[in-house]
């Protein structure tokens, strides 16, 4: 049975940092792409970053310069070190694994893109 767990959210101020951390079993968890969604309320749900097998990342362009994305394989751990936090980045934060070892341009889709999703990490940054 495969299960992913987030965890590492929190309440931040403006400009502050934090780190996610997901760890993930049940699956050879060094095959596959992994990826960090975002949840805003009343929003749809978009792709924050996407790591693959190799190491090769990516990232919305909203966080880019900000976030990064790692992994160590040895830990079964996924990582999201998030920098220079603004109140936009304030949402519900998710977890998950491709079915894929790459992060190809479907990747955004999340769904159908990724098959294991963890429940989710609340992020709050206040102004």
């Amino acid at each position: 049975q495969v299960q992913v767990v987030e965890s590492g959210g929190g309440l931040v101020q403006t400009g502050g940092s934090l780190r996610l951390s997901c760890t993930a079993s049940g699956l050879t968890f060094g095959t596959y792409a992994m990826g960090w969604f975002r949840q805003a309320p009343g929003k749809e749900r978009e792709g924050a970053s996407c790591i693959s097998r190799g190491g090769t990342t990516v990232y919305l362009d909203s966080v880019k310069g900000r976030f990064t994305i790692s992994r160590d394989n040895a830990k079964n751990t996924l990582y999201l070190q998030m920098n220079s936090l603004k109140p936009e980045d304030t949402a519900m934060y998710y977890c998950a694994a491709a079915w894929a070892s790459y992060c190809s341009v479907s990747w955004r889709k999340g769904e159908g893109y990724f098959n294991y999703w963890g429940q989710g990490t609340q992020v709050t940054v206040s102004s």
